[in-house]
């Protein structure tokens, strides 16, 4: 299953609700302000996601890790991906949820 989420885990709680409960081995989407996420500044403030890595794959969007300055921040264990790779994404999970 692929998890896509939008939203900043300082803003809402999408992100802590998609960690709880995806599964070994599905796959979280960071997109929009949700990239913020994937930086070392929302390590330190524990949105979840570092510990999530060892189960999960990771990506982030990397025009919004762009748009955001955060390109070079990314933790390592997340992969970028451009929109191509977001469509490839959609395209090989046979199952997507975005949480709002």
């Amino acid at each position: 299953m692929l998890h896509i989420v939008n939203k900043s885990p300082a803003a809402t709680s999408a992100l802590q609700s998609c960690l709880r409960t995806a599964r070994d081995g599905h796959s979280v989407l960071l997109i929009e302000d949700a990239v913020y996420a994937a930086t070392a500044v929302a390590a330190a403030a524990d949105c979840g996601l570092q510990q999530a890595l060892g189960r999960l794959k990771v990506y982030a969007l990397l025009p919004d890790l762009e748009a955001r300055g955060m390109a070079r921040r990314c933790l390592p264990g997340i992969e970028t991906v451009d929109y191509g790779g977001f469509v490839d994404l959609v395209a090989s999970h046979p199952n997507c949820q975005t949480w709002l």
